[in-house]
C-alpha cells in the first residue's frame, strides 16, 4: 500500500502544481496581453476631457465608457457610465465620434473552453513534451519511475545457444545444471535439492560472460530478462531500488525465465569501502537488490545471472549462498580453447581449405574471444582489400599482428642508417631467444615499422600453452628482452631509444620474479606486492616498509642486470652470425622463423667444420 501512494504522489504534487499556474495564467498573464492599456477617471475629468476637445471617440457599454485620447490613441481612459441626458448632446458639440455596443451573447460552453480547457490543454502538452524530453536525457520515460528497463526476449529469441560458445567448457558444464532445472525441476524436488538461486559470472572482457548468460536462455527456451547494471541508477533518488522491484516482479510473473545482469558491480559494491557520505541510492539499490533476491522462490525457475570482471568489489552480502550460490570463473582461453573459438567466428566467413587454426591459436596467447573474432573479420577485410573471396592463411595471420602491433607505415621514412641498427636489434633479440634453452621458437621476425610505434618486432611463438613457468624460464625472457639493446652496443658502440618497450617489459618481469612469485633468496617467499583488480590488468601496490623498497629495487636492478650481460656475452660470442642474420634482414625487411633458424643453422654448420664452440 505505501508503494502505491509513493508512486501517486509525485503524479499528484505534479497537477495541483499545473492547476496552480493555470489559475495564476487566466487571471494574470492572460488580462496583461490580451487586454488593452486603460487609465481610470472619474467622470467629471471625462467631461472637462470631451469639452477641452481631448477625446477623439467615446465607445459607449452598459457598465461604462471609454474615450480614445485624441493625441495618443494608444490612450485609452475608462470611467463608469452615469445616466447623463446632456452626454449625447455635448458629444456631438465638440464633435466627438460615439458609439453604442450591443451587448453579444456568448456561449457559456464557449466561455469555459477559452477560459479553462484551452489553458489546461496548453500545459499538459508543455507538460508532456517536458517529459518527453527529460526520458531521453535519462535513457527511458520520466514518468515511469518505477518500471525497469530490462530488455525482454521470449522464449529462444536470444538466437544463442551453448553451439555458438566454444573455448569454455568449464563454464557451459556449470551452466547445464542450470538449463536442466528450468527443463526438469521434477527430479531436483524429488530428491530435496535446491538449485541455486544466482550464478556470478567472473571473469576478463571479452571472455564471452554475456554470451553465455544468452545461450543459457537459447537453451533453456525460457524468457531472458538482460538489464545493464549501470540501468537501475538514476538521476531520482529511489528509482532504482523501485526497478528492481519492478524486475523481479516481471520475473515472477514470467516464470521460469532467466534474469541476467550485466556489470553487476555498478549496483553490487561493497558498502565499506571507506568513501565519506557514500552514494545513498546506489547502497539503496543495493539493499533492495538483496532483500528481493532472498524474498523470491527459487524452485518456481527464476535464475538469476549476472557477470562482472571486478569480483574483489562486491559486497560480501551479495556472494553469501542463498543469492549468488555459484561463482563461475570465465577466463581466458587456453590453446585447445582459442582454436575452437577461431573456429566457431570461422563459420560465416568463406576461408581457404588450407587455414591452420593450430597456428593462429599458437600465435594468439593470452587473447579473449572478442580478440580472437577481431582477428577473423580483420582477416576478412584484408581478403576483401586484396580482392580475394576467400580469406588465406597469410590474411589472418596479418590481421594477428595488427592487433599485436597495429598496422603496417608502409609510408614512413627511415635512413639506411636507423634501418641498419632497427635490424641489429630485431636480430639481437632473435639470436639471444635461439641461443637459450627454455625460449620460445621464434616465429617473425621484421624491421617495417607499425602504427603503435613499434619500428620492428620479434615475434615468438610457444608450442604449448605454459600454466607453470620456472626461475631459469623467467630469467631467460628478460635475457631476450635486452637482447636488442646489447646487441647495439656490441655492433655500434653506442645505444638508442628503440629499446624503452623492452627495458619497461624486462623490469616489469623482473619485478614480479621479486615481489610475487617469490623466486629469489633475499625475500625467500614473501609477498610484497599486490595487484588490484586483476581481470583489468590494474596496477600493482607495494605493500612493504620504505627500506624494504629500496632494497626490492636494488634486487630488481641487480637481476636485470644480470640479463643484460648474459645477453652481451651471447652476442659477443656469435658476432659473425649476427652480423649474417641482420645483413640478411635488412634486404628482406620480414623473414618467417623457419628461414631465420635456417639460416642460423647453416652458419653453426661452417662454424662447426673450422671449430667447436660451445652453447652458452
Amino acid at each position: 500500500m505505501n508503494d502505491n501512494n509513493d508512486k501517486k504522489r509525485p503524479l499528484t504534487y505534479y497537477y495541483m502544481l499545473m492547476l496552480v499556474l493555470i489559475l495564476v495564467f487566466n487571471s494574470v498573464i492572460m488580462p496583461m496581453f490580451f487586454n488593452p492599456k486603460m487609465k481610470e477617471v472619474s467622470y467629471n475629468n471625462f467631461l472637462q476631457m470631451v469639452d477641452e476637445g481631448k477625446v477623439s471617440k467615446v465607445e459607449i457599454t452598459d457598465k461604462r465608457l471609454a474615450a480614445v485620447d485624441k493625441n495618443n490613441e494608444k490612450e485609452i481612459y475608462v470611467t463608469g457610465r452615469v445616466e447623463d441626458p446632456e452626454l449625447a448632446n455635448r458629444l456631438m458639440k465638440s464633435k466627438v465620434e460615439f458609439t453604442q455596443v450591443v451587448p453579444k451573447e456568448q456561449s457559456p460552453l464557449v466561455t469555459f473552453f477559452t477560459n479553462w480547457v484551452l489553458p489546461i490543454l496548453i500545459f499538459f502538452g508543455l507538460g508532456q513534451l517536458f517529459m518527453y524530453f527529460m526520458g531521453k536525457r535519462m535513457g527511458g520515460n520520466a514518468m515511469s519511475f518505477g518500471k525497469s528497463n530490462a530488455k525482454v526476449y521470449v522464449e529462444a529469441q536470444t538466437g544463442k545457444s551453448f553451439a555458438d560458445v566454444a573455448g569454455q567448457d568449464e563454464a557451459k558444464e556449470a551452466l547445464m545444471e542450470l538449463v536442466d532445472f528450468l527443463h526438469n525441476p521434477g527430479k531436483y524436488k524429488d530428491i530435496g535439492a535446491n538449485m541455486p538461486k544466482g550464478a556470478l559470472l567472473v571473469g576478463p572482457p571479452g571472455t564471452g560472460k554475456t554470451l553465455l548468460a544468452r545461450a543459457v536462455a537459447g537453451e533453456a527456451k525460457v524468457p531472458f530478462f538482460s538489464i545493464s547494471g549501470s540501468e537501475f541508477v538514476e538521476m531520482f533518488v529511489g528509482m532504482g531500488a523501485a526497478r528492481v522491484r519492478d524486475l523481479f516482479k516481471q520475473a515472477q510473473e514470467k516464470a521460469p525465465c532467466i534474469v541476467f545482469i550485466d556489470e553487476i558491480d555498478a549496483i553490487g559494491k561493497r558498502r565499506d569501502n571507506g568513501q565519506f557520505g557514500g552514494n545513498d541510492e546506489r547502497e539503496q539499490t543495493l539493499n533492495q537488490l538483496l532483500s528481493e533476491m532472498d524474498g523470491f522462490d527459487g524452485s518456481k525457475g527464476v535464475v538469476i545471472l549476472a557477470a562482472t570482471n571486478r569480483p574483489e568489489s562486491l559486497d560480501k552480502a551479495l556472494l553469501r549462498p542463498g543469492r549468488f550460490d555459484r561463482r563461475i570463473p570465465v577466463e581466458l582461453p587456453d590453446l585447445k580453447g582459442r582454436e575452437a573459438i577461431l573456429k566457431v567466428h570461422a563459420r560465416n566467413v568463406h576461408m581457404a581449405d588450407n587455414i591452420d587454426y593450430g597456428t593462429l591459436a599458437r600465435a594468439t596467447a593470452g587473447a579473449s574471444g572478442a580478440e580472437l573474432a577481431n582477428i577473423i573479420n580483420e582477416g576478412a577485410l584484408r581478403a576483401v582489400k586484396m580482392h580475394r573471396n576467400v580469406v588465406e592463411q597469410e590474411d589472418l595471420e596479418e590481421s594477428i599482428e595488427t592487433v599485436i602491433a597495429g598496422y603496417q607505415r608502409k609510408g614512413a621514412v627511415i635512413s639506411p642508417a636507423e634501418k641498419k641498427v632497427i635490424a641489429y636489434h630485431e636480430i639481437g633479440h632473435a639470436l639471444v631467444a635461439a641461443m637459450q634453452k627454455h625460449s620460445a621458437p621464434v616465429h617473425k621476425i621484421t624491421i617495417i615499422p607499425r602504427t603503435n610505434g613499434a619500428l620492428g618486432y620479434t615475434m615468438q611463438i610457444s608450442e604449448n600453452d605454459s600454466v607453470l613457468m620456472t626461475k631459469e624460464e623467467l630469467f631467460n625472457k628478460i635475457v631476450t628482452m635486452t637482447g636488442g639493446r646489447s646487441a647495439e652496443e656490441v655492433v655500434f658502440g653506442s645505444i638508442t631509444s628503440g629499446a624503452s618497450n623492452d627495458i619497461e617489459q624486462a623490469t616489469k618481469l623482473a619485478r614480479s620474479m621479486v615481489t610475487r612469485l617469490g623466486m629469489t633468496e633475499e625475500f625467500d617467499m614473501m609477498a610484497t606486492e599486490v595487484v588490484a583488480n586483476r581481470y583489468l590488468g590494474g596496477d600493482a601496490a607495494l605493500q612493504c616498509s620504505e627500506t624494504t623498497a629500496g632494497k626490492i629495487d636494488a634486487k630488481v636492478l641487480a637481476l636485470i642486470k644480470e640479463a643484460h650481460a648474459k645477453a652481451r656475452t651471447i652476442l659477443q660470442d656469435n658476432r659473425d652470425k649476427l652480423d649474417v642474420l641482420a645483413q640478411y634482414l635488412l634486404e628482406k625487411e620480414t623473414i618467417t622463423g623457419e628461414q631465420f633458424m635456417a639460416l642460423l643453422q647453416q652458419e653453426q654448420a661452417k662454424e662447426a667444420a673450422g671449430e667447436n664452440k660451445p652453447e652458452v
